[in-house]
């Protein structure tokens, strides 16, 4: 399977339970939301069905300034986000865009080396508190 960029990681609890603990965790470390899109409520609204599906926006200047610093194009990929989401068996998952990936496909250099890597451990520390 080709590098799509993606992580994603099996929840051990209910997608709405894994959508509140991402949350928690991105309060806890005071990171600000910009924006939640409840593809299954869109869906809904249209009279289509969709299990249980939304992406969180969020981040903080102090972490994707330096990519965009860099190369703005970064920004089409800024802020960060996860998607929640249940699959057709029922198990829910946390998805995000690998930062290794992001800065790849911007050809970031050295200068957001260090924003990457923090990135990197940032988001699977969230992605552990959110699904186990």
């Amino acid at each position: 399977m080709p590098n799509d960029g993606l992580v994603s990681v099996q929840s051990r609890v209910a997608a709405k339970e894994t959508l509140d603990r991402l949350l928690a965790a991105l309060a806890a470390r005071k990171l600000t939301v910009f924006a939640r899109v409840d593809h299954a409520a869109g869906a809904a609204s249209a009279g289509l069905p969709l299990r249980p599906t939304e992406v969180v926006m969020f981040g903080s200047p102090r972490g994707g300034t330096a990519l965009m610093q860099d190369r703005q194009s970064a920004g089409i990929d800024l802020p960060l986000k996860a998607l929640v989401f249940e699959d057709a068996d029922g198990k829910a998952w946390l998805t995000y865009n690998d930062p290794a990936w992001i800065a790849e496909r911007h050809g970031l250099g050295a200068a957001s080396a260090a924003a990457v890597k923090a990135m990197t451990e940032l988001l699977a520390a969230i992605a552990q508190e959110a699904t186990q």
